[in-house]
């Protein structure tokens, strides 16, 4: 199984904790990720959100995620069109979040690529490479196990138990 996607790198970084992702402020007025989306990183920047398009890839430092464990930090990622995270590490709760909501997250060194550069991402049970078209270098990703690429191809863990009722095909 093979995921492959391209973007344009929208650079964050380190330590994005889940209330810069969406604010807590945002999320007592509504869960709506439709209206969330317009708020992502407002206390970072507060044009990012605009700036933000369909496609676009998050690209951050260390420890992404962190804060709370609210999945709505990763639904309003979504939601902005926003398939990929890149970064050198997650908290581990925005991870198993991300990856039971279908938003891929991409553990590697993320030094060096620049803000607007062109990123192919190919991701398969040999690991996750990218490709900066930009500048014409190649990062290594770490792999995900087969039983999280399935999950992420299917869209997300209540997509693929929709499709599949079970983890046999695992």
């Amino acid at each position: 199984m093979t995921i492959e996607l391209e973007g344009r790198a929208v650079l964050l970084g380190d330590d994005i904790n889940t209330d810069y992702i969406i604010s807590s402020s945002r999320k007592k007025e509504t869960l709506d990720p439709d209206v969330l989306r317009h708020f992502l990183f407002e206390t970072i920047d507060p044009a990012l959100a605009g700036a933000i398009r369909h496609g676009d890839i998050l690209v951050a430092g260390r420890n992404f995620g962190c804060g709370s464990a609210m999945e709505v930090a990763v639904t309003a990622v979504l939601a902005a069109g926003i398939r990929v995270v890149v970064a050198h590490s997650f908290a581990r709760t925005y991870y198993r979040n991300a990856i039971n909501n279908g938003l891929i997250p991409v553990e590697c060194d993320t030094r060096g690529i620049a803000a607007d550069a062109r990123l192919h991402l190919r991701l398969d049970a040999d690991g996750a490479r990218i490709l900066d078209q930009t500048s014409g270098r190649e990062i290594e990703g770490h792999p995900l196990p087969a039983f999280m690429l399935q999950i992420l191809s299917e869209g997300g863990l209540v997509p693929y138990f929709r499709k599949h009722h079970d983890f046999v095909t695992l």
